[in-house]
């Protein structure tokens, strides 16, 4: 004889499994994270390795007498780094620049984006103007061409104008060392 409680069991089963949703759902984001944690991001391809540099023109930043254009980058190695004054972590790897340049390692070629003219010029002034030359990118344009994501970026540019390497985000020493000076001196041979 039934106890009246023929239905408890089906109840039973549905709770059990609404309990393992919550265990589910952790799983799928550990298991996301978990990958996501294996990228990295500095090393994120860019269509543009191996091909020449887009054409562009710039007029120089405030303050300064040489800007910028796709012409300049041919004949040598260089850098060219994309930069903000109102980017802290430009300014955080602005003295390597300043290295680089004091050194006379590789020429090192500015490329300053979406920046007011005035704060650009005064940047470079307290900080020092580790570049040959420095296009004003107001408007962003030309960083587009180039597959800026954001700012500082660095490109290595071959002797031809190719663009050879990009870092994304800030150059540390290590990267410098290990990867982007390396580089240069395969690059010059």
């Amino acid at each position: 004889m039934s106890d009246g409680n023929y239905d408890s069991e089906p109840l039973r089963t549905g709770s059990r499994l609404m309990a393992l949703v919550p265990l589910a759902v952790v799983l799928v984001v550990g298991v996301f994270l978990a990958v996501g944690l294996t990228l990295k991001p500095r090393e994120i391809p860019s269509p543009l390795i191996g091909k020449p540099v887009p054409e562009f023109s710039l007029p120089p930043v405030q303050g300064r007498a040489l800007g910028l254009s796709s012409a300049d980058l041919k004949g040598e190695v260089s850098l060219v780094n994309v930069f903000a004054s109102w980017c802290v972590p430009c300014r955080l790897e602005h003295p390597l620049l300043v290295d680089l340049r004091d050194k006379g390692i590789v020429a090192v070629y500015g490329l300053n984006y979406k920046d007011r003219p005035a704060d650009a010029e005064k940047w470079l002034n307290e900080l020092g103007d580790p570049y040959t030359r420095t296009g004003a990118d107001i408007d962003g344009r030309v960083a587009i061409d180039w597959g800026v994501y954001g700012v500082p970026e660095t490109f290595v540019v071959d002797k031809t104008g190719r663009i050879a390497y990009k870092v994304i985000g800030q150059l540390t020493p290590q990267l410098l060392q290990e990867t982007v000076l390396p580089l240069i001196r395969e690059l010059r041979k």
